[in-house]
């Protein structure tokens, strides 16, 4: 039936074209619609249990997505100019729309608790500027006093102030973060400098950034691509149908993607760069087997159809089980792949229709005469890069046992890089080293606490479990074991509170700054604490049935692997020193849910591609009704993954996100090269009886230039990624090259071998 198509398109070029137009219309009319999201959050599944709980936490404590602003003054900031400064640009900040003025911390904004007049007193740290030396002074030692505000509201040696904007939703970061430098430039002293930092304003930025992206790199690339083809084939309208084709093939994809209102994450957004290469290789195939045959033939729709009739199976293979491959990743249960995997397997399977009616109905449509003029004169059998090729043909068949032993050599290794993969990621480092939030996030991390929040949740199982003297007593032992973690900057907690207030009624006496032991006393310095404050004063580190308590928990760094390490220094304290009863403990925030998301990613990708490899491994058992066949086709595939992840561990690179959804490119790319190697190889065997030097040499003319081509062109088409200031497209940029080399090399370096070795035997099987 997709013959009789393709035949069709042939004998109606123009309306083969304009049917193929208007549908591609259709879905790129979708592409207003398009929506943005790089919350981790909403990559987790809407049941799974710690978003659940984050979500929970999020409603009984108050919590919010912060940006954390610094202010620095390397001549000092407890200056009554600097600090007036300070109060203006708080008071405009609460301002702005999405910013939840009651929960911004700052100093003029957060209570502090003290003794006035023999009562207890709660009121703003600073609640006017001083402008006297001594007040000055006093303030200064009220902040530094007070375990709650030092390295939180100021810097230790008071270069540095800092204030916490909460803000409504994530997606307005990057929005709130302008209209707060608009704020800051205006305000601020010339002496004065300002940084934004924290995972939601970082987040928001990358997926600015990536929608930037998407339309600057893809095209880009789409550029260099067509001047690589035409360079390749030297006939513009020639290359055009084969950009065609790409473009038509991702405006299909993401159309159809946007149309049914899934939002465009970091994966979806790699969604072009993916469909771009893999809808380019069939057409490539099919160019390079009619440059092949027309010079002999002369006759362009002679050769056309000889060339469909040799490639169709191939090309039908590669579709077929590249689809499956991703198509595979629905399995993994992280809604993000699930729908990379189902849209790629889409743009694939439509990258395979538009080939074979949007090439052959342009090359039909080409007149005699023009393609005589720029192909009639070659000869496929000769030039440099022809006589290349089959050089390097003969040495891979001729010298099949070393060269097996050498690839077994290099696999081992590649095996041994992928043993020392390092797991980590963290979003802020998706961006170059001197970008403002990278900046941002080397200087408020060493100045402050930490700017990675994740919250250390204790749950009693009765109302006012909080209150008993034990509990306190074990919230205020688990701050000092995160604190012991040098990566932890600072914690926050009810227990921090209730010492300061003890602190604070027995007169500054520091022997008194600890939990009491009595029920009594502890009830009564929370009742002090809240009649003395405001309303909410304490929503953010209890809830209001004093059933579950907050340890706030600042990172200085949002690594993956250090936020899991501070939480198995968590879980191995519960072991040795259990909680009291009816008492858990749990974790969440942005920063430990980014933990999650990458274990889930981890996992998730890692059983989704070896469910692919498997698939992909069946389907070509069954296309080539072959079990060896099947086997030597994976090749390529295994050599691919296993030799560029060895090398990225080599080269120190960690496997993070980007790496991960990297993996699945190898299903779409590395299985291309192995199914029209080994089809051809086997045709040719069956076609020349048998033997294997001439079957070899036949395989080493237009197949392997076809798969040279490919993967020149396409690991050098897409270079522009490299150039590219997000991490995660850099790392897409190199992972094509690395895949096309060892892709390619596999191939036609080991394949030939090894069909010497088996004497052909694995290669002899059915054609019919």
């Amino acid at each position: 039936m997709l013959k009789r198509l393709i035949w069709l398109a042939m004998d109606y070029p123009k309306s083969a074209l304009l049917l193929a137009l208007l549908i591609t219309l259709v879905f790129g009319i979708q592409f207003p619609r398009i929506h943005i999201d790089t919350d981790p959050e909403n990559m987790l599944p809407a049941d799974q249990a710690d978003r659940v709980l984050y979500k929970r936490a999020k409603q009984e404590f108050g919590i919010h997505d912060l940006i954390m602003l610094g202010i620095t003054d390397e001549t000092g900031m407890f200056r009554t100019e600097a600090l007036a400064r300070v109060a203006r640009v708080v008071e405009r900040l609460l301002g702005i729309d999405g910013v939840i003025t009651a929960d911004l911390i700052s100093l003029t904004t957060t209570d502090d608790v003290r003794a006035s007049g023999g009562l207890l007193k709660v009121q703003p740290v600073m609640k006017g500027v001083p402008e006297q030396a001594a007040d000055l002074e006093a303030l200064r030692i009220a902040i530094s006093d007070n375990p709650l505000f030092q390295d939180k509201l100021a810097s230790r040696d008071g270069s540095a102030l800092a204030i916490y904007i909460p803000i409504e939703r994530k997606d307005q970061a990057a929005r709130i973060g302008e209209e707060v430098r608009i704020i800051l430039d205006e305000e601020l002293a010339p002496s004065q400098r300002y940084h934004l930092a924290g995972l939601p304003i970082a987040e928001d930025s990358f997926g600015i950034e990536m929608f930037r992206q998407m339309g600057i790199v893809s095209p880009a690339s789409g550029g260099l691509l067509f001047v690589l083809l035409w360079l390749v084939f030297r006939k513009l309208t020639l290359v055009l149908p084969v950009m065609v084709v790409a473009m038509f093939t991702v405006v299909w994809g993401m159309g159809l993607l946007i149309g049914m209102g899934y939002t465009v994450h970091i994966m979806s957004s790699m969604i072009p760069v993916f469909l771009m290469p893999i809808a380019v290789l069939d057409s490539v195939h099919v160019l390079s087997d009619f440059y092949d045959r027309y010079p002999q033939l002369q006759d362009r729709r002679r050769a056309l159809r000889e060339s469909i009739e040799a490639l169709y199976t191939p090309m039908l293979y590669t579709s077929v089980t590249s689809a499956a491959g991703f198509a595979s990743l629905m399995l993994a249960d992280i809604p993000p792949v699930q729908v990379f995997g189902a849209f790629v397997a889409f743009g694939i399977l439509a990258a395979f229709l538009l080939t074979i009616i949007i090439v052959p109905a342009s090359i039909v449509l080409i007149r005699e005469d023009r393609l005589q003029a720029v192909i009639g004169y070659m000869d496929a059998r000769d030039g440099w890069f022809g006589g290349m090729l089959r050089g390097f043909g003969r040495f891979a068949f001729s010298r099949a046992v070393p060269v097996a032993l050498a690839a077994a050599l290099i696999l081992g290794l590649g095996f041994l890089g992928v043993s020392r993969t390092v797991v980590n990621d963290n979003p802020v480092a998706w961006f170059p080293e001197d970008h403002e939030l990278r900046v941002a996030d080397r200087v408020m991390n060493r100045r402050f606490g930490g700017t990675y929040m994740a919250y250390l949740l204790i749950e009693g199982e009765q109302p006012g479990a909080i209150k008993r003297p034990e509990v306190m007593t074990f919230l205020e032992g688990l701050q000092h074991i995160l604190e012991a973690d040098p990566k932890v900057g600072k914690t926050s907690s009810l227990a921090d509170v209730v010492k300061q207030v003890s602190y604070v009624v027995h007169d500054a006496d520091p022997q008194y700054r600890r939990i009491p032991e009595r029920v009594d006393e502890l009830a009564q310095y929370l009742f002090l604490y809240e009649t003395a404050g405001g309303v909410g004063d304490l929503d953010n580190l209890v809830d209001y049935g004093y059933r579950v308590a907050n340890i706030w928990v600042q990172m200085r760094t949002g690594d993956n692997l250090d936020m899991a390490r501070v939480a198995d220094r968590v879980a191995e304290h519960l072991r040795t020193e259990p909680p009291p009863p009816s008492i858990h403990v749990r974790w969440s925030g942005l920063t430990y849910i980014n933990k999650v998301w990458q274990d889930q990613m981890v996992v998730g990708m890692a059983k989704a591609v070896l469910g692919g490899f498997v698939a992909v491994f069946v389907l070509m058992t069954l296309l080539f009704r072959s079990l060896s066949l099947g086997f030597l086709s994976m090749l390529p595939l295994t050599f691919a993954i296993i030799l560029s992840y060895g090398l990225a561990a080599f080269m120190g690179k960690e496997y993070d996100m980007p790496m991960a959804v990297c993996s699945a490119l190898t299903l779409g790319l590395s299985i291309d090269f192995a199914i029209h190697f080994v089809q051809r190889y086997r045709s040719n065997l069956a076609r020349l009886g048998g033997d294997l030097g001439a079957a070899n040499d036949v395989v080493f003319g237009e197949t392997a230039r076809a798969i040279v081509r490919n993967a020149l062109v396409i690991a050098v088409g897409f270079s522009p990624m490299v150039l590219s200031p997000l991490g995660p497209y850099q790392t897409v940029g190199v992972f094509f090259a690395l895949l096309m080399v060892f892709s390619a090399l596999t191939a036609l370096g080991l394949l030939p071998g090894l069909l010497k070795l088996t004497h052909g035997r694995l290669w002899q099987a059915k054609t019919t």
